[in-house]
Order: structure tokens, then C-alpha cells, then sequence
């Protein structure tokens, strides 16, 4: 049983592999090599004042979160999350989600 499903997988494989360029969509474009430009980055905006400061992040001229800084006191971010212009006040940008860690084997 498990010779004929090796050798229908071998099969589709090589098929898969010997698919003409032309079958592909005419719309791909090549990445690009490098490292991102400077107008790559999203516009960063740096508002100080006496009471702290405000850093504006924004993406296509849209406004999606706000880097508060005070004076005294941790600083916390204010994220538009759905685009709808109410944001969200966030103490850091950690999610919180941890994946499990185990150790499987030390040598």
C-alpha cells in the first residue's frame, strides 16, 4: 500500500517541479534586493513639549498610533486599532502571548 502512494507523491511532485514559467500569473514583480530606503519607513512625526512628548506614527498619511512620553511616569501607546479613529491605550507593545518553552534534550 504504501509503494503506490510513494510513487503517486513522487509523481505530483515532479509535475510541480516541471511546470512551465508561463503557467504562473503575469503579475508577479521581482522583490527587491537591499535593505529598506529611507521612504520605505513610515513618516514619524516628534511633537515635544514641556509636559512630555507625543511621537505620531503614520501610514499612508493615516495616523494608526501615538508613542506618549511624559515628563514623569513610563510611557505608554495609543493604538487605532480597527481605523475607525478611537484609540486604544496600550502601557507597551508586547502582546503578552508567550509560546511554551521546554527543554527536550541538553548534551
Amino acid at each position: 500500500m504504501r509503494t503506490p502512494v510513494l510513487l503517486l507523491t513522487l509523481l505530483l511532485s515532479g509535475l510541480a517541479v516541471a511546470a512551465s514559467p508561463s503557467d504562473r500569473p503575469p503579475d508577479l514583480k521581482p522583490v527587491p534586493d537591499g535593505a529598506p530606503g529611507i521612504d520605505d519607513a513610515p513618516p514619524v512625526t516628534i511633537q515635544p513639549s514641556s509636559a512630555g512628548r507625543v511621537v505620531e506614527y503614520r501610514a499612508n498619511g493615516k495616523l494608526y498610533m501615538l508613542k506618549v512620553t511624559p515628563r514623569y511616569g513610563k510611557p505608554y501607546y495609543l493604538i487605532d486599532q480597527k481605523g475607525d479613529g478611537q484609540f486604544a491605550r496600550q502601557d507597551s507593545l508586547d502582546s503578552g502571548m508567550r509560546p511554551p518553552m521546554w527543554v527536550i534534550k541538553e548534551f
